[in-house]
């Protein structure tokens, strides 16, 4: 399922809002998107770059974020 508004999701060591992901990553919220059923969301689009979501561990819900260039010759 695709939103085009924030749906916060959380860790097992952090809660997300979209000002803080917004701050981490540097960029704007545009876009994010869930599968079926699931806690976190798997890609999140910003003005810039798509985000994809990493499971670090198996036993801990903790994240790690991946920024891709949407448009790498556009990038500041």
């Amino acid at each position: 399922m695709i939103l085009n508004e924030w749906k916060p999701f959380r860790t097992n060591t952090d809660f997300y809002t979209q000002a803080e992901f917004e701050e981490k990553i540097g960029d704007s919220f545009e876009a994010m998107i869930y599968s079926d059923h699931a806690d976190l969301p798997n890609y999140i689009w910003t003005k810039n770059f798509v985000v994809t979501i990493k499971l670090n561990s198996k036993v801990f819900k903790d994240v790690s974020f991946i920024k891709i260039p949407r448009n790498p010759n556009s990038i500041d």
